[in-house]
């Protein structure tokens, strides 16, 4: 039977509220309501963490009856310990690929959105890529895409993937004309190049789940990696987006790479996604509709480093690690030991993470501390905090690094940052904020010393650059005794560290740091090294190594020295 437009009645006629007129009057609880809003929230949380374990368990079920059908399912030890079954007999199943242990097993699993596998050559990065890239091709919905510099580069992941992708799914096929992969579910892996940041637009419209650039630092700029994270999407069910890359240090595009992946945290380690200009952390709008995002990091990114040892195919007969060491130094330490520290007409080209940088320890109360500042307004305002263990080796343990902080507010965040630091000697600054002769007004200094901030103003004399450029170089050097540098940093002082490599040596004068780089924290070292730091003394090291340490007894409690 035909139902017609007008035999369906009309919907009741609503009644129009003024925006005036107020629909109730409301007597409640304030204090109750917002503890009865906590209480929902806190459990719609478990209940999407329940969902989404519930989901999990599910993908691992579905994933060993693949198994047990004999239909290709790309099943991890841990689904098979974790999903419930009676039982799986693995004696003849052969491994198609089984990943290294160390970084290209982290690469494989991390859950980050953004990750970078990079450092040395013949790690097994591009290996890595080819692998990970399976991930979620047992879903159909799963689009991917493999990219190159060059054409001619992305022979070699086309040659990889023949390799192994027939022998994971037998019956995938290779469209050599449309350069892809379609797997047996339907997904879909394209591999492809991009040399131009132009030719981001050929993905314009298209929607990728997987991502995956070999070689990033190729590229001049972060344009085509931050365009096609815009083509980062799924309507697929079960499925998350990544976004991966690989990497040598060096090329390019290797300091806006540095700054994007390897300065925000400490290696390995899983960070919020950061803005490489600014630093700051990337977050969802404050006033977003959606509670649950407002404020929220958008995203996290993680760095995996690797070393050609970590590849016992290439590393174990010693072949290629010869090639690599008879190369110049700054390419033998970025290819064969992965220094993403080293670059050309370095000022510091000793400077070595894995020597100078170290994890937070907890300092002995009896330790010497100070601290040195080179400050800015509009400009960045740096500060270091030093320690001085018993044998004369400085410790770095804290930085600041901001901007378009007044000089009061400044001083009270420094108190605030050292309040539980047990005493401070003494503190250096640049002495441009101390009054000269003629001046009138409150100094920068006088401002900090106002609110309970004192400094004292460090050496600008002529020559104290150099000297300071020198001191530096000497505390670098690993002592052939004790096989310590003379100064360590902690590897949370992020800023300091990514800057001492990329310090440059002034071409009119290579004895100095050319001025023009980011060198404010540089500075604010080099004024501590220069204050002539010295060991607290004890009653226990002048008793029992009096010919070191009498030396070291300041004649001034304030200054120290």
């Amino acid at each position: 039977m035909k139902i017609l437009i007008q035999d369906i009645p009309p919907p009741p006629p609503r009644k129009v509220l003024s925006p005036l007129q107020p629909i109730a009057k409301v007597k409640a609880n304030p204090v109750a309501l917002k503890e009865q809003k906590t209480r929902l929230k806190a459990n719609l949380a478990v209940t999407e963490r329940r969902r989404r374990e519930n989901e999990r368990k599910l993908r691992q079920v579905e994933k060993v009856e693949d198994l047990l059908e004999d239909r290709p399912s790309l099943v991890s030890s841990h689904d098979l310990q974790s999903a419930p079954f009676a039982s799986v007999d693995l004696t003849h199943t052969p491994i198609i690929f089984k990943p290294h242990e160390g970084p290209q097993s982290f690469f494989l699993a991390a859950p980050e959105q953004e990750v970078l596998y990079g450092g040395a050559a013949g790690s097994g990065k591009t290996y890595a890529i080819i692998a990970d890239a399976l991930r979620d091709t047992p879903n159909g919905g799963f689009t991917g895409l493999i990219i190159r510099r060059t054409n001619d580069e992305l022979r070699e992941i086309i040659g990889k993937t023949l390799e192994l992708y027939p022998r994971v799914y037998p019956s995938a096929k290779w469209n050599a004309q449309k350069s892809e992969w379609v797997f047996p579910s339907g997904a879909r892996m394209w591999l492809t190049y991009l040399e131009r940041d132009a030719d981001v637009l050929r993905y314009q419209g298209q929607a990728f789940s997987y991502i995956a650039v070999d070689e990033l630092t190729q590229y001049p700029t972060p344009y085509a990696w931050d365009y096609l994270r815009s083509r980062l999407r799924t309507t697929a069910a079960h499925l998350q987006v990544y976004q991966r890359a690989t990497s040598n240090p060096g090329g390019p595009g290797h300091t806006w790479v540095k700054k994007m992946f390897i300065d925000p945290a400490p290696w390995g380690q899983p960070f919020n996604a950061t803005d490489i200009e600014t630093g700051k952390e990337l977050l969802w709008p404050s006033n977003h509709p959606n509670e649950k995002l407002a404020g929220r990091p958008l995203f996290k990114r993680r760095f995996i480093p690797g070393k050609l040892k970590d590849n016992p195919s290439l590393y174990d007969d010693g072949k290629y690690e010869a090639n690599l060491l008879s190369m110049p130094e700054h390419l033998r330490k970025q290819l064969l030991e992965g220094s993403w520290d080293i670059v050309e007409g370095a000022a510091f080209s000793e400077f070595n993470r894995e020597i100078h940088v170290c994890k937070p320890f907890n300092i002995p109360t009896s330790w010497r501390k100070f601290r040195a500042c080179d400050y800015g307004y509009s400009s960045a305002a740096g500060c270091i905090w030093f320690a001085i263990n018993p044998e004369g080796q400085l410790v770095v343990y804290r930085e600041l690094y901001t901007r378009l902080l007044n000089a009061e507010k400044f001083g009270r965040l420094v108190l605030e940052l050292e309040k539980e630091d047990g005493g401070i000697t003494y503190g250096v600054m640049d002495s441009s904020v101390f009054h000269n002769k003629g001046d009138i007004g409150v100094s920068i200094a006088e401002q900090m010393a106002n609110v309970g901030c004192s400094w004292r103003p460090a050496d600008r004399s002529k020559g104290s650059r150099v000297n300071g450029k020198n001191e530096l170089h000497r505390r670098l050097e690993v002592n052939e005794t004790t096989q310590k540098p003379g100064i360590v940093i902690f590897n949370t002082c992020l800023n300091l560290i990514a800057q001492i490599p990329l310090l440059q040596l002034d071409k009119n004068n290579p004895e100095d740091v050319d001025t023009k780089g980011e060198d404010h924290l540089y500075d604010a070292l080099r004024y501590g090294i220069m204050s002539r730091p010295v060991p607290a003394v004890t009653d226990f090291m002048i008793l029992n190594r009096p010919s070191i340490y009498e030396e070291f007894a300041p004649s001034d409690g304030v200054f120290g020295y």
